[in-house]
């Protein structure tokens, strides 16, 4: 039996793999908050605290090469390059030492972040999801397979502006690594397939402007490059 929608359906979000004509199904965006230690320092937030999760739509995913639009109701739009997970299997607390087994492969990507209305909504005490959890806000490039490069745990991540070098770290600087990271998640939601996770920021975030270019890279991972278009309307 066929099934008909009172609406079209939108398109099911994707990323494309490495070096492959196929795609790899996107099901929902999780980040993790506060995972590099430098990175809480620049915030003025308490290193002490372990990281924390939130979420982004999964429609919010912009592929490597693309113009995006400056976006609405910021003066203060930020970049934090990260390295993102692709799940191919879940489940409810993951052993990290099982969570290795879970990953697809991995990625280059950016949390963009309306960091004046973030900051104004914490400020109040009040969900930040404004500053976070808008279209166009999860750049990320191709998926490299772990079955190619394996489950890096160490090497450079930076991030230029028109070929300024912004931020510079190594995924060894992660506080939570990325078995412990996913296995923390799945404590608090089930995850499943097609789940992707971008692991936290290294210090030197800023303020991206229209006309300029981000080109991330990560060591052993790939790169992914971005530009920022005229104000959105």
């Amino acid at each position: 039996m066929s099934i008909e929608y009172v609406i079209t359906p939108p398109p099911a979000p994707s990323l494309p793999v490495a070096g492959s004509s196929k795609l790899f199904p996107v099901r929902r965006i999780w980040c993790v908050g506060r995972n590099y230690l430098e990175h809480i320092r620049e915030m003025g937030n308490d290193e002490r605290e372990p990281p924390f999760f939130f979420a982004k739509p999964s429609d919010a995913l912009v592929r490597d090469g693309a113009t995006i639009p400056y976006p609405t109701l910021t003066k203060d739009f930020h970049f934090e390059v990260e390295l993102v997970v692709a799940l191919k299997s879940g489940g409810r607390s993951i052993p990290a030492d099982k969570a290795n087994d879970c990953i697809y492969g991995y990625g280059v990507g950016i949390d963009l972040t309306r960091r004046d209305l973030q900051i104004a909504s914490r400020n109040i005490k009040q969900p930040w999801e404004v500053g976070k959890f808008f279209d166009n806000s999860a750049p990320c490039s191709a998926v490299r397979p772990a079955s190619e490069i394996g489950h890096p745990a160490k090497g450079k991540i930076t991030l230029k502006v028109n070929g300024a070098m912004k931020q510079e770290g190594d995924l060894a600087q992660m506080i939570w690594n990325v078995p412990e990271t996913i296995s923390k998640l799945s404590e608090m939601v089930e995850l499943a397939a097609g789940d992707i996770i971008y692991t936290g920021t290294p210090s030197g975030v800023g303020p991206v402007v229209e006309g300029e270019k981000m080109e991330c890279e990560i060591e052993g991972v790939g790169k992914l490059t971005i530009s920022i278009g005229p104000r959105q309307k």
